[in-house]
């Protein structure tokens, strides 16, 4: 019996307690975060560099085809689903925001309420997360596909860039379009909002106007757009490189696809907090 006891005890891992093995292991972590910030900075400034430099050249760094057809799927055919899931949750927040402040009688800010919450955070947030599963898992089994049937390569040989060719383009898509549909998910919210406002709690639509026109700011737009100028180049940025940077085959570009979501939805969520903390403290 014992001797089972002592055989259990020896089989089980052992929870590392030292100090010194604990602090290197988050030593090992950050520097794996830094290399990673650091390649995928490196990767936005490369495909920037490129880009211009063959405009300095006169020529066009990649196909207008290719930018169109990149920009048709990302934007027009996110639009369905950017409209339909922030419609929704307009409805959802306005009647559960609208009902708890007519209990003091001020359910006429629920429109203002809305209006700035989708305008300001949850409009670039929202289609930064859609866009990241929806877009950048495409992007990203494209471009690993690519790599591991070694087509990058391929391209490299022939003398053309594979960053300016085949990130540029997926890359500006979604810098583009990003504040579009942004624009399109705060206005399906306001639009559901209208509903609620007039079919629970009596308010008029030209009434409801005049409450979002009262209650918005320039300053709330124009914070909307620049999170989501910066949301459509990181999550570019990091499908492309992790689609570019695959490695194991077939199992390797569905890693690749399920780290690239992952990181794009958490780098947008960081982003947006570090985003709202600097402008709070130094544009209050």
């Amino acid at each position: 019996m014992a001797s089972a006891n002592v055989d259990s005890e020896e089989s089980s891992p052992a929870i590392a307690t030292n100090p010194v093995v604990v602090v290197q292991g988050v030593g090992h972590l950050s520097r794996e975060l830094l290399r990673e910030v650091g390649s995928i900075f490196w990767f936005i400034t490369q495909t920037i560099t490129e880009t211009f430099d063959r405009i300095r050249r006169g020529r066009l760094p990649f196909r207008a085809a290719s930018f169109f057809r990149y920009s048709e799927r990302a934007g027009v055919g996110s639009v369905p689903l950017v409209g339909l899931v922030s419609f929704f949750l307009g409805l959802t927040m306005a009647l559960l925001t609208g009902y708890q402040l007519q209990r003091f009688g001020t359910e006429r800010l629920v429109p203002g309420l809305v209006a700035i919450a989708f305008t300001r955070e949850l409009g670039p947030l929202l289609t930064g997360i859609m866009l990241a599963a929806r877009i950048g898992a495409s992007f990203t089994a494209e471009l690993g596909t690519m790599q591991v049937s070694e087509e990058v390569e391929a391209i490299e040989a022939m003398g053309i860039a594979p960053l300016r060719f085949l990130v540029a383009p997926r890359m500006i898509a979604l810098f583009a379009l990003m504040p579009c549909l942004s624009t399109i998910s705060s206005l399906a919210a306001i639009l559901a909002t209208s509903f609620i406002s007039r079919l629970y709690f009596n308010i008029a639509f030209v009434y409801f106007l005049d409450l979002v026109k009262d209650a918005l700011l320039i300053r709330d737009i124009i914070t909307g757009i620049l999170k989501s100028f910066m949301f459509g180049l990181l999550i570019g940025a990091i499908a492309c490189y992790r689609g570019l940077t695959v490695k194991g085959g077939a199992a390797g570009v569905g890693t690749a696809t399920t780290s690239s979501v992952v990181t794009a939805i958490t780098t947008v969520i960081g982003f947006d907090t570090l985003f709202n903390v600097v402008y709070i403290v130094f544009f209050p």
